[in-house]
């Protein structure tokens, strides 16, 4: 069998991105439901008579949008992620009997969220595949965001991160205005095929936002000339600002 190169794989991962992040959410492919056998659909408000927070908070968010027609029944809410609750409600309920705990095993998400599930099969990629966390530690499921004002839920992304990157988020002397957009502007938080999960991996992510002046024979970002200092290497690897997060003692990010 001949091997894909590459560039292939890559094109075939961008393309596949393409198809899913464009189509309507009302359209969006599902590979199949959580199932779990002889189960029967009893309805989310079955379910708040043991779980009433967690339904009230399900309600505003976009997962409580799911919709799946199975065998001319329809599957809403709280079954669509966990399966049919018939056999979790005769046994009285508890952790993991006869119900899909989606912390416990991440294939019950990317039932739907099929481009995240390739994400971590790319080389650089939070260790979600090697089991040493899971989407819960970063997405709540049953969370609001869907009303909340978009820079607020930036802002919650960002201490998502800072859970476990407290070096990266901690507070600097000279700051990097960079980190006020969150930390997803650089990375992809769910896997790249660059190191650090950087989006890209070369001076272009800098030049994003610091703009360059072509000059004969110069190249000038900010006031200072980077005509040589540019072929030496990426900003934060070529020893000239390598505190990319921010610095404590000088204004051009270096420690």
């Amino acid at each position: 069998m001949k091997k894909l190169s590459f560039s292939a794989i890559l094109a075939a991962y961008i393309f596949m991105i393409f198809v899913f992040s464009c189509g309507a959410p009302s359209e969006r492919l599902m590979v199949q439901p959580a199932a779990i056998g002889g189960a029967e659909p009893v309805g989310m408000e079955t379910c708040a008579s043991c779980h009433e927070d967690e339904v009230k908070n399900f309600k505003y968010t976009a997962h409580a949008r799911v919709f799946i027609a199975e065998d001319d029944r329809e599957i809403l809410g709280c079954e669509a992620c966990h399966g049919a609750g018939s056999l979790h409600l005769e046994v009285g309920g508890g952790k993991g009997q006869f119900i899909i705990n989606p912390k416990k095993d991440p294939e019950a998400c990317y039932q739907c969220h099929l481009e995240i599930k390739a994400a971590f099969n790319l080389q650089y990629h939070h260790p979600v595949r090697e089991r040493r966390v899971n989407c819960t530690n970063c997405h709540d499921p049953h969370g609001e965001d869907i009303y909340k004002a978009k820079g607020m839920r930036m802002g919650r992304e960002n201490e998502v991160c800072m859970q476990c990157h407290r070096e990266q988020s901690s507070p600097r002397v000279f700051e990097h205005e960079a980190l006020r957009d969150g930390c997803t502007f650089c990375h992809r938080p769910h896997g790249s095929i660059n190191d650090k999960m950087l989006v890209e991996n070369d001076n272009n992510l800098c030049l994003k936002c610091h703009a360059q002046i072509a000059m004969p024979g110069s190249v000038t970002i900010g006031d200072f000339s980077h005509t040589t200092r540019l072929a030496e290497g990426r900003c934060w690897s070529a020893g000239c600002h390598t505190a990319v997060h921010g610095s404590n003692i000088n204004p051009h990010l270096r420690y």
